[in-house]
């Protein structure tokens, strides 16, 4: 079996449906007022994380076995970096709002 033989229909349709399931789910908690408050903060940060590893799998086919480590390296850098840019705003945004109040 080719590496390319992998990437078959079926596991893109896989990675869609459940794509369309971790959309569904939060925007339907939200829409129909299901949870309020820091809950649907919670789901929604959970389904947005389950996501990306979802796309990550089935879309960009990264895996801990056939992708090299190089790669792998490369992608935490860049998670790092994401989470010292989102972390430092948010940590600027809450102090910027807890001195104007």
């Amino acid at each position: 079996m080719t590496h390319f033989e992998d990437r078959s229909l079926a596991t893109y349709l896989t990675g869609f449906a459940l794509a369309i399931v971790l959309t569904a789910i939060p925007f339907a908690l939200v829409w129909g007022g299901l949870l309020t408050g820091p809950a649907v903060y919670a789901v929604i940060a959970v389904a947005a994380v389950v996501q990306v590893l979802v796309h990550l799998v089935f879309f960009l086919h990264i895996d801990l076995r056939s992708t090299p480590v190089e790669n792998l390296f490369f992608l935490a850098f860049a998670a790092v970096l994401l989470f010292i840019m989102v972390g430092g705003s948010l940590w600027i945004m809450f102090d910027l709002h807890h001195r104007m109040m």
